[in-house]
């Protein structure tokens, strides 16, 4: 094995000069430096293993929500889509509302003591979770920990200044509803890949170990009518016109594009604000970039799902798995440089998560893609690379979720098919701590092999940094899988003072029918509509009542 084998190639440029930063990679032995990873909780616990997954009538579906008022709008937002999978599963959607920035173990107390409540009856516990907000609101520690036991998803969508922007909610739910309801004439997708040409070592490994591989196989098994694609192809494309044109065609796709990620300057960005817009966009070469201002208003991927493999590419975390490894690193004279490159485009101290604003513009896009998965964090080429020999090619790991999503399967079962990996990998490595822990208290020496536990400790990282983008329930919209029914209205999103009903019907609700209107927001099971409808009020008064109970209580309510 030569030293261009067995390395760690990261797929990351910067916004200077578009270049790699680590061009060069790290030799593989620099990961048995790694710390130990935090003593997680991984247990699985299927409900209804003997059924089918993608059966919302014996899975369920839930919302998971941010409490407070914004909280409250989103979920409004998105009612249309609530009442989509309501009639899916043919029961009332289970809402969660949760506080803002929960830490890992507020996300495994919340995992313990809520979504495994006993209260719960096991038919009525949903697999399916779709988190609404970003990272801040509900937290990706939340979606880490839950994505052990639920197929769990995530929307949020942002304007310019960084605010909640529910109009791309009411888009995304629109989309979501109007594909469900009317699908396509097609009975198949086509199934695309795409590589950045740029010729840097980590795209060219990405070539050789994941796209080349499984264009070979999915281009055979749809030969021998093993896998239902409409046709298999790898999209040639030295600019972000050429890529849009080559995602653009009316048949569902499902996609793999493996590039460079988009990370700060050398110096780091100027401004968190610039961040929040730019990180984690699609570089092609070095002049040209498919960021969320370019995708705007553009046909891609119409109906269909991208797996987007670059650094950052679905958001940056609070704080990177790999940060205090690399920051050792740096102190070395030999990775200083192009590491402090690297640490430029993790978050710093007290910097707000955030989910890139790239997938973003993608899902709220009506003729865009219906979910999207990505990376959280530094993405390597260790998913599709072998942990006893790096040159070794496990394309299977991605090809595995392309080949779930071209069968119609829902989104979160995809993702889940890498969950599945990152747990195998989670398990072997804390056995190999217990190993050495047991050798230890015997007095024998340590048996185990450090090498492969630095490469185990790098592929658990790499598969845990992968999330769900978009609703964790939706499908290709294939025309067999149609549910054949009218899409409801999508509900107005409003950003200024509706028009109040007559002033005698606010006032006629009495103090105990407030108290209950209120009482009903805050725990959040019906839509807010539903709410103001039943007391015959606006939505705007209704508003007022919730904020006039949080601020002074029941007795300022009364009055």
């Amino acid at each position: 094995m030569n030293a261009h084998e067995d390395r760690l190639d990261l797929l990351l440029v910067d916004a200077d000069e578009r270049r790699p930063v680590l061009d060069e990679g790290l030799p593989g032995d620099t990961a048995q430096r790694a710390p130990r990873p935090r003593k997680g909780r991984d247990a699985n616990h299927w409900r209804r293993t003997d059924a089918d997954r993608n059966d919302l009538t014996l899975q369920r579906w839930a919302v998971i929500a941010p409490e407070g008022r914004e909280g409250d709008r989103m979920m409004e937002a998105v009612q249309p889509l609530v009442a989509l999978r309501e009639g899916e599963q043919g029961a009332p959607a289970r809402v969660y509302r949760v506080p803002q920035g929960m830490d890992a173990k507020r996300s495994a107390d919340f995992r313990r003591d809520i979504y495994w409540s006993e209260e719960v009856a096991e038919e009525d516990r949903p697999l399916y979770l779709m988190m609404l907000g970003d990272f801040h609101h509900t937290s990706l520690e939340l979606q880490h920990a839950l994505a052990n036991d639920a197929l769990a998803g995530r929307i949020h969508f942002a304007d310019s200044a960084g605010d909640t922007d529910l109009a791309g909610y009411a888009a995304y739910a629109e989309k979501v509803v109007r594909y469900a309801r009317r699908a396509t004439p097609e009975a198949s997708p086509d199934l695309l890949f795409y590589v950045t040409p740029d010729g840097s070592a980590a795209t060219v490994t990405g070539k050789a170990r994941l796209v080349g591989p499984s264009l070979a196989t999915s281009t055979g098994a749809s030969a021998r009518g093993k896998l239902p694609a409409a046709s298999v192809r790898e999209i040639s494309a030295d600019s972000v016109d050429d890529l849009l044109a080559g995602g653009g065609g009316a048949r569902p796709s499902v996609l793999l594009s493996v590039s460079h990620g988009l990370g700060a300057p050398r110096r780091g960005w100027r401004r968190e604000e610039d961040s929040w817009r730019r990180q984690g966009a699609l570089v092609i070469g070095h002049d040209e970039i498919l960021d969320a201002e370019r995708l705007r208003d553009q046909t891609f991927l119409p109906g269909g799902m991208w797996f987007y493999l670059a650094c950052l590419g679905a958001g940056t975390p609070a704080a990177s798995v790999y940060h205090t490894w690399l920051s050792q690193l740096a102190q070395e004279d030999r990775y200083g440089g192009s590491l402090k490159a690297v640490l430029h485009s993790l978050p710093a101290s007290g910097q707000r998560p955030f989910v890139a604003a790239l997938p973003q513009t993608a899902l709220a896009n009506p003729a865009g893609p219906l979910a999207i998965i990505g990376h959280v964090d530094l993405a390597w080429t260790y998913s599709f690379s072998g942990t006893t020999s790096l040159s070794e090619s496990k394309k299977s790991r991605i090809y595995r979720p392309l080949e779930v999503l071209v069968r119609g399967s829902r989104a979160g079962i995809a993702l889940e098919a890498l969950m599945e990996l990152y747990r195998g990998a989670n398990d072997e490595l804390a056995q190999s701590y217990q190993i050495e822990a047991d050798a230890r208290a015997a007095g024998r020496a340590d048996p185990t092999d450090r090498a492969a536990r630095a490469h185990l400790w790098m592929l658990r990282n790499d598969l845990r940094g992968y999330v769900l983008l978009g609703d964790p329930a939706v499908r290709l919209p294939l025309q067999q899988l149609a549910l054949r029914a009218e899409a409801p209205a999508p509900v107005e999103v409003r950003s200024t003072q509706a028009e109040e009903p007559a002033a005698d019907a606010a006032s006629a609700a009495s103090a105990p029918a407030r108290e209950a209107a209120v009482l009903a927001m805050i725990r959040g099971d019906e839509a807010p509509r539903a709410i103001a409808a039943r007391v015959m009020v606006s939505l705007e008064t209704l508003w007022t009542w919730v904020d006039a109970y949080r601020a002074g209580g029941r007795e300022r309510l009364g009055g």
